[in-house]
C-alpha cells in the first residue's frame, strides 16, 4: 500500500482565530500562534514528506513565498483546514466568500485537498434542519474547491453539530464531499474509528490519525493514549487507502518529539 505521511503543523503554538472575525465573518479563520517556519523544519526533521496548515496561516503570505518555503524544508503543502458555522442563511455567503479565497491560495500553494470542520451548535439547541442546511453549505464547498482544483473533505469534530456515529452518518447522507477521518475526535464522541473507516471507505481519500487520552482528557502522539490507531491502520489496509495519512497533535511540550514520535509509530506500522 503505498501511503505518505504528512503532519499538521498546528502544534507549535497556541491555537486560535483571527480577532477580526468576532466583527467580519469573511475573517474569521483558524490559525497556529507559531514560528511556522520553525514548524516546517521541524516536521521536515521528523521525517515528513507533507503538511497541513490552518487558512489563517496560509494567508499570512503569498502563495509562491509559501511554496518556496516548503520547497527549501523539503515539505510539500498537501491541504489546508477550515472551519465554518455553515448553518445560517445570512452569513453563508459570507463564509464562502472566505473559502473561495482560501481554496484559490492553496491551490496556488501547491496543496491538492481542502479539509473543513463545522456545522454550529445553536444556543437554543441543535434544530432538525440544520443538517440539511450543513449538507447543503458542504456541497457548495466543495464546488469551490473542485473549481480551484482542490478535492474537499469534511473532517466531524466535538463542539460541532457533527460528533458521534449518527450523526457523521446522518451528515454523509447528506452531502457528497469525501470523509477525512480523525481517529481522535470519532473515539471521544464515542465512534469506532476503525469501523468507521470501513464503513465510509469509498469516500476516505485523506486521513488524520490523533492519539487521545481520556482521564485527563487531551491528545497525544499516535503511540500512547487510550486509542489503539493500529486498528485505524488495519483498517486502512484492509480497504486498500492509498494517499496521504496526516498526523496531528494540537498540543504538546516538545512539538518535535512529538511528531516524531508518531512518525516512528506510522512508519513501524505501515511498512
Amino acid at each position: 500500500m503505498a501511503v505518505k505521511l504528512a503532519y499538521h503543523a498546528n502544534c507549535w503554538g497556541p491555537l486560535g482565530g483571527n480577532a477580526v472575525g468576532v466583527t467580519s465573518i469573511t475573517q474569521l479563520t483558524y490559525r497556529t500562534f507559531a514560528d511556522m517556519d520553525r514548524a516546517y523544519a521541524d516536521i521536515a526533521r521528523a521525517g515528513y514528506e507533507g503538511v497541513e496548515i490552518f487558512d489563517g496561516n496560509l494567508l499570512d503570505e503569498t502563495p509562491a513565498d509559501l511554496r518556496r518555503k516548503l520547497a527549501d524544508a523539503g515539505l510539500e503543502l498537501v491541504s489546508v483546514y477550515s472551519g465554518g458555522n455553515f448553518i445560517f442563511p445570512d452569513i453563508l455567503p459570507e463564509e464562502l466568500a472566505r473559502i473561495e479565497r482560501v481554496a484559490a491560495a492553496a491551490a496556488e500553494a501547491g496543496a491538492s485537498h481542502y479539509v473543513v470542520g463545522g456545522g454550529a451548535k445553536r444556543a437554543n439547541g441543535i434544530q432538525d434542519d440544520d443538517y440539511k442546511r450543513l449538507g447543503e453549505a458542504l456541497d457548495q464547498v466543495g464546488e469551490i474547491a473542485r473549481r480551484a482544483g482542490l478535492r474537499a473533505h469534511y473532517h466531524p469534530h466535538l463542539s460541532t453539530i457533527v460528533e458521534g456515529p449518527a450523526e457523521v452518518s446522518r451528515i454523509f447522507g447528506l452531502t457528497g464531499l469525501d470523509f477525512c477521518p480523525d481517529t481522535a475526535h470519532l473515539a471521544a464522541a464515542g465512534g469506532d474509528p476503525a469501523a468507521q473507516v470501513v464503513e465510509f471507505a469509498g469516500r476516505i481519500s485523506l486521513v488524520h490519525l490523533k492519539g487521545l487520552q481520556r482521564e485527563p482528557f487531551g491528545f497525544t502522539p499516535l503511540d500512547m493514549g487510550d486509542l489503539d490507531n493500529t486498528t485505524v491502520i488495519a483498517a486502512l489496509k484492509d480497504i486498500g487507502y492509498s494517499g496521504w495519512v496526516m498526523a496531528e497533535l494540537d498540543s504538546w511540550p516538545d512539538p518535535y518529539e512529538g511528531a516524531a514520535r508518531s512518525h516512528a509509530f506510522l512508519k513501524r506500522h505501515f511498512a
